[in-house]
Parts: C-alpha cells; structure tokens; sequence
C-alpha cells in the first residue's frame, strides 16, 4: 500500500491570479476565487493545508447580482449593544463600499477556522481597474469549461 505523500508548506507553489469582475455574477465569481484560493485546482490539494494562490479582484463595482437581489439582499452587523442591528441593501451596500460584498461573498464559503482566515488574508479585491500589485504579476484568469479540457 502506498503512502499519501504531503508536500511542505514551504514547497507548495504560490501563484498570483488576476480577475477582472465586471458583468460578471457575484456568485460565481466567488466560487471561482475560493476555488483558487484553497487550492482545490491543484493536485497536491489537502484540504488542512493552504495550498491555494493569492487572488486579486478588479472592478468589484460591476459586478452583477441576478433577480432582485439588489433590493432585496440584506447585510446585517450589530454593535454588540442593544438595539444595535444595522441592516444595509445589496444596492446600498455597492455604492458605498463595492469590494466589501465580494469579500463577504468569498468569507462565507471559505472554512470557519484559523485557515479560513489565513485563506481570506490572500484575497486583494480592489473597486477600480487599477491594482498596487504589478510587481507580482498576476496572470488573468480564465475558467477552462468542459469543451476546452
């Protein structure tokens, strides 16, 4: 029987993927980003390590939600104090602060543990087309569909 060979931590390749988010579908564009960032493209992917790439996400203010999701979508955060709810639309929540609902997206299909938390820390997402990391050069991603591979 054959041993289940684990790469160290230090081995595993860390690559930068660019994705451009205009006219694309909130969640589809995030599955597609958790999908890169915990590494399941990969084939030495464990799912107890971090073997995914860092993801950095343009255009977050065009991005798309389908039905009536912009009026009827609803983020909540509380104070802690009584009476403390707030409660903010899609479409509130876009002009104000665009990248935040591609990361909550993303937030919430990533694991609730420390490695989900080490997972969202590679996640850039930026509302306009311009972005502080050219030096790591970022290749753009496009999603191979079942006809291509």
């Amino acid at each position: 029987m054959e041993k289940t060979i684990h790469r160290p931590v230090d081995e595993i390749d860390k690559r930068w993927h660019l994705i451009d988010a205009s006219g694309r579908v909130l969640g589809r564009l995030a599955t597609e980003v958790t999908v890169l960032l915990r590494g399941k493209h990969k084939p030495i992917f464990s799912p107890h390590l971090d073997t995914g790439d860092f993801v950095v996400v343009i255009n977050a203010e065009k991005v798309t939600l389908t039905g009536k999701k912009l009026k009827d979508k609803l983020y909540h955060r509380h104070s802690g104090y009584p009476g403390g709810l707030k409660t903010t639309t899609a479409e509130q929540m876009l002009k104000k602060h665009p990248t935040r609902v591609v990361e909550y997206a993303v937030r919430g299909m990533l694991p609730k543990t420390k490695l989900g938390d080490a997972l969202f820390r590679k996640l850039k997402v930026y509302a306009g087309a311009t972005h502080p990391h050219a030096s790591q050069r970022p290749a753009p991603f496009v999603k191979k569909t079942v006809k291509e591979a």
